[in-house]
């Protein structure tokens, strides 16, 4: 049970901080459409719960320490080389998206120049990624109770002292843009991108663990986790969307409202959550091409994030806006392998 609660405590890590723990994410994909937002968050609590576990017990059934070999056996050679094309791509942009992040929380909370945050980001995860998968899983699993405190003090606060009733709220919500054009196909495409984007690194996660029980319940409970916090999240920016709506950060925007102090504290909760979603969008990246700690994947992490570094100064909530989407829909393909692949397994004890 205790491997299980770490692996969901890292599958939580992971998908929050790169998926949600900004607020900006949650504002388009959820609180834009209201009320309606609100049934999509309770309907990703399923579908994340389900994923998770069969990301986990794919990973752990193949004994897996990339993605690139699952992908493969699962997929098929040519299958396989589309999907394959597909993680590489949202594994480096979801990077670039993070490290473009970290200026955000920067300019917001500090009145620093964007690049200050990009460059501390882009030399931590640089530092960081020479760890190898356990090392990465530990440092995810330490941070992520801290978010989850911050999420429920925030979720308690806004509704405890919203100004507007919900149904009020919903005609607020409704006048701010929008990830897609339908509360459905954003939750469809929100739940793909997090699955997507968090698959390499989940996959990887789930071959640490050899008893496919222990990763499976594991990615199950985490997948839970992210969608219940989803849930909290979004009342908590919907309740006070009259205040948030227009930050590049909503959660940062509403912690400042609660207390200054409280604000910093929550902004560096950002940083190290956004960090610990950079750190494993770029291992899982390098592990694709190279084995970890060797001098071919150190210089190729190093030239990843060199580009990373310079396509980040397109502006966080423009890129999320771009290239969340975009990801959503492409990683569908990912969704329905993975799916399939999982209801041909065969138990273990049909397997010689």
């Amino acid at each position: 049970m205790k491997n299980s609660i770490k692996i969901a405590s890292a599958f939580i890590g992971i998908i929050i901080g790169a998926g949600f723990a900004s607020g900006q994410e949650i504002l388009q994909y959820f609180t834009s459409f209201g009320i309606m937002g609100t049934v999509g968050t309770a309907l990703s609590i399923v579908l994340f719960g389900y994923l998770g576990m069969v990301l986990t017990k794919i990973g752990s059934r193949l004994q897996t320490d990339s993605h690139k070999e699952v992908i493969y056996k699962i997929s098929g050679r040519y299958l396989g080389i589309l999907i394959d094309s597909i993680l590489i791509f949202i594994l480096f942009g979801i990077g670039v998206v993070m490290i473009s992040g970290s200026g955000s929380i920067f300019a917001q909370q500090f009145g620093l120049p964007n690049y200050f945050g990009i460059i501390l980001m882009t030399l931590l995860v640089l530092v960081s990624i020479l760890s190898n998968v356990d090392r990465v899983v530990k440092i995810i699993a330490s941070i992520t109770p801290f978010l989850i405190l911050g999420v429920v003090i925030l979720f308690v606060y806004s509704v405890a002292t919203k100004d507007y009733s919900f149904v009020e709220l919903d005609a607020l919500a409704q006048e701010q843009p929008s990830a897609t054009g339908h509360w459905l196909t954003s939750v469809i495409n929100y739940v793909s991108l997090a699955i997507t984007m968090g698959a390499s690194m989940t996959l990887v996660m789930g071959g640490d663990e050899p008893r496919e029980r222990i990763a499976s319940y594991g990615g199950m409970l985490g997948g839970i986790g992210v969608g219940i916090l989803l849930l909290i999240h979004h009342l908590a920016i919907l309740a006070k969307i009259d205040i948030v709506g227009d930050y590049d950060m909503p959660s940062l925007g509403l912690a400042n409202h609660i207390s200054p102090i409280f604000g910093i504290i929550y902004s560096f909760i950002l940083f190290a959550m956004i960090f610990n979603s950079a750190v494993s969008m770029f291992f899982s990246f390098g592990t694709r091409f190279f084995t970890p700690r060797t001098k071919k994947f150190n210089w190729f992490v190093i030239g990843a994030l060199l580009i990373a570094f310079g396509a980040s100064f397109f502006g966080f909530k423009q890129l999320v806006s771009f290239f969340y989407p975009l990801f959503g829909y492409m990683g569908l393909i990912l969704i329905v392998v993975l799916i399939i692949a999982s209801i041909r397994m065969k138990p273990l004890k049909d397997i010689e």
